[in-house]
């Protein structure tokens, strides 16, 4: 594998996200080849940041760009998309100033040194949604999360599912049992003493329980996991010097320390009870996302995430604002087994030891035990370090034999959702691909069973599309 970190040229996911994205009323889609499965009937939403520069300046981090949902329903009459920004307040305040305002993770707020401690944080609302019955939430860490309609993506607001108080932060990565059809997530509260805020929805996205938990220091928390009878967090030995944010000198993602002497802590929480179940510490890493999680039959629970050596993950994905990534900083794919009653890591292994991320089990089995794993990765032999993702794949993770998508040169596919088949048992694998030959966005659907295969269906779709973060399914029936 290549980490020349001398680079000549821009890549071509660079012209995805050099210039702000266009919206697109709701349009039939044409197919470009293949045809798109009978039984795939439902809607396909995905978030990501799709404005980065503002009045001739660039976000401060790719956290930073204004969030943007596609939603691409496929009926008896085909696919049509739509693409809207999420109206945020701060997004209309920026867009009709046509400059920043706001602080964000990787800014601080364009105003006198003085001003900036009292500047509010913009919501972004651009990392992930969660389709409700009634209503799509676009979701971002930092805030609450922003309702919008299933169909037109016409934003209603912020929402608090009931209960949310303003200025309570509700996570990107909310986790669904699919048994019960519980909605699980958390959010932090910064103060004098730092909590863990787990919350418990019902299937309309109600709170209906919560509970805190106490934190050391200000944690980066970026997504937990949820197996069946625990939700398990993995607090990385990463800190904020908060003084520096709140004097307005110096943004959250700049003020974020790697302290591996920390070690990695492992908290276990009941999901029945949101009580602290144990509190653990082992060696240190650093992970954005989990894949999923499972109690075996011995009791104890296997864990599988995207594992980082130390937090210069932040680092690489603050340069892909500038089209440039140098800094060589990849994860790969583990299984942690651990004592949930004592929070201690009994095992841990490497899955697959080629870097990968975005990885995510079909919705029907998070919180069990699921054989493959789907994620995005690196196409074979290429500089990694000037490149973003290029191919897709799923893991056996029995066999652990690696069944890859390559998606040819110069196209970068987003994180592959796992759809099941309305009539059947089968499954699709859809991702929204980029492709940096004709600046243009594509739909495409492969049989999940057959990756290394062509596509059964391509879409075009009316506008490019800048690489996003995370999406979800939601089925017509």
């Amino acid at each position: 594998m290549k980490t020349d970190t001398k680079i000549s040229a821009k890549k071509s996911w660079a012209q995805a996200l050099a210039r702000p994205a266009a919206e697109f009323p709701l349009t039939q889609l044409s197919v470009k080849s293949g045809k798109i499965p009978a039984g795939l009937r439902g809607t396909l939403y995905r978030n990501g940041p799709a404005r980065l520069q503002r009045g001739g300046m660039n976000a401060g981090h790719w956290f930073d760009g204004d969030g943007a949902i596609l939603a691409v329903h496929f009926t008896d009459a085909g696919a049509a998309a739509v693409y809207r920004y999420v109206q945020t307040a701060g997004y209309q305040a920026e867009e009709k100033s046509d400059k920043f305002l706001y602080s964000n993770y990787g800014m601080t707020a364009p105003v006198p040194l003085w001003l900036r401690w009292a500047k509010s944080v913009k919501n972004a609302a651009n990392t992930s949604v969660l389709a409700l019955p009634d209503r799509l939430l676009a979701l971002w860490e930092g805030g609450l999360p922003h309702s919008l309609d299933l169909q037109t993506l016409e934003t209603r607001g912020t929402d608090d599912l009931g209960s949310l108080e303003s200025g309570s932060s509700y996570s990107a990565h909310c986790k669904r049992d699919p048994i019960t059809g519980n909605i699980f997530n958390f959010g932090i509260t910064h103060g004098a003493s730092t909590k863990l805020n787990l919350y418990k929805s019902d299937a309309t996205g109600k709170i209906v329980q919560q509970a805190t938990v106490a934190l050391d220091g200000i944690p980066m928390i970026h997504d937990f996991v949820f197996a069946g009878k625990y939700l398990i967090f993995f607090v990385p030995p990463v800190r904020l010097k908060f003084l520096p944010v709140l004097a307005g000198i110096s943004s959250f993602g700049d003020s974020f320390e790697w302290k591996p002497e920390l070690g990695t802590q492992i908290l276990v929480v009941d999901s029945e009870t949101l009580s602290l179940v144990s509190r653990g510490e082992t060696d240190s890493w650093f992970q954005w996302h989990f894949a999923n999680g499972f109690v075996k039959e011995d009791g104890s629970v296997a864990v599988d995430f995207v594992r980082f050596a130390d937090f210069q993950t932040n680092q690489r994905l603050k340069e892909v604002v500038a089209g440039e990534t140098r800094t060589d900083a990849e994860g790969t794919l583990w299984r942690v087994h651990l004592n949930p009653l004592t929070g201690k890591v009994t095992a841990t292994e490497e899955l697959l030891d080629q870097p990968c991320e975005f990885p995510v089990v079909p919705a029907s089995e998070i919180g069990q035990a699921s054989r493959y794993i789907y994620l995005a990765m690196y196409r074979p032999d290429v500089d990694i370090v000037p490149e973003r993702y290029g191919a897709i794949a799923r893991l056996d993770t029995q066999s652990r034999n690696l069944t890859i998508a390559d998606l040819g040169e110069n196209r970068y596919p987003t994180e592959p959702i796992y759809v099941p088949d309305v009539s059947s048992e089968k499954g699709w694998i859809v991702t929204v691909v980029y492709d940096g030959n004709s600046d243009s966005s594509e739909v495409w659907i492969f049989d999940s069973d057959g990756l290394s295969r062509e596509p059964v269906c391509q879409l075009e779709l009316p506008g490019v599309i800048p690489l996003s973060f995370h999406g979800t399914w939601k089925s017509a029936v």
